[in-house]
């Protein structure tokens, strides 16, 4: 399309103060407190005491769990592992591919920990596979009644986003690869610390570190993969398999490594994709750049 130019990409970011919970706003004012003027700080994170981490994930968790009983009535526990997954409801996010293998998903609840997970999002009006993702998490809600609550949330709006991206213990991300571009709600999530698990497509394949700022489902290998095809099946596998060997112990058996984890996603993830860094490098590399004056021949 541009023959002769060089193209370059910048990472999006999102808006710290915006998306940061009241209780990691308080926490980040006592230990970073440059943060709201220098987002940037939140690489200092690493010197917050993981008690304090957690103290305000559990106030931020809390006014979570409360609203999901609320408003639908799902008897979520504080105390249970919570994956969240809210966004627009396009075939290629793949909302429902937890629920691939319920037998699967059943006997990793009894052999590694409970989990309680809460969907939201809505679908173009247009898009009838994207209402029918939606059609298929109330099923599958219904199927696992009695052994995982499920909930899924009408009314998605910013206010319902900032809670959940705050409130939950993981954030799931399932896109079919390549066709993520960027994706921001796992940054907003990690503003938060909370620590994503999601398929390495879009941002996720620049602020993933295994086992540091999260978890990863699957590889880059497969992206050499026919969309489609085996795919689902092989990322459903990886993601059942990271869950049940990853995650679910480091929830409930290590709990201080699970921290570590999140504060490290403040750290690593939130110091870098804010958009104070995002707009820095538009202007340095795009219109400072895009702007040298045009030295004309014999004039220098």
């Amino acid at each position: 399309m541009f023959p002769g130019y060089p193209i370059h990409s910048i990472t999006n970011g999102v808006h710290a103060m915006t998306w940061t919970a009241p209780s990691f706003q308080k926490l980040f004012d006592t230990h970073l407190p440059d943060w709201r003027r220098d987002q940037l700080s939140l690489r200092y994170a690493v010197s917050i005491p993981t008690s304090d981490i957690w103290a305000a994930h559990v106030e931020a968790k809390r006014t979570l769990v409360e609203h999901v009983n609320r408003e639908a009535n799902a008897g979520f526990d504080r105390e249970v592992l919570t994956i969240g997954f809210a966004r627009r409801f396009a075939a290629y996010k793949r909302a429902g591919m937890i629920f691939q293998d319920l037998a699967r998903l059943k006997q990793i609840v009894r052999a590694a920990g409970p989990i309680q997970i809460v969907f939201a999002g809505k679908a173009h009006p247009h898009d009838r596979e994207g209402k029918d993702l939606i059609a298929h998490i109330h099923e599958m809600r219904d199927a696992l009644h009695g052994s995982i609550n499920v909930a899924y949330l009408t009314n998605y709006d910013m206010e319902v986003a900032k809670m959940f991206c705050a409130g939950v213990d993981v954030w799931l991300n399932t896109p079919l690869p390549p066709l993520e571009a960027s994706g921001t709600s796992g940054m907003k999530a990690a503003m938060n610390g909370v620590p994503s698990l999601s398929v390495l497509d879009g941002w996720w394949i620049e602020g993933h570190l295994e086992g540091v700022t999260g978890w990863s489902i699957g590889d880059r290998v497969e992206a050499c993969m026919e969309p489609g095809g085996g795919m689902d099946s092989f990322h459903a596998a990886a993601l059942y398999d990271k869950l049940e060997q990853k995650v679910l112990p480091c929830f409930y058996k290590d709990r201080e490594r699970f921290i570590e984890i999140m504060r490290q996603a403040i750290a690593l993830n939130g110091g870098f994709f804010n958009t104070q860094r995002m707009m820095a490098q538009y202007l340095h590399d795009a219109y400072r750049l895009g702007q040298s004056p045009v030295v004309q021949p014999g004039s220098a």
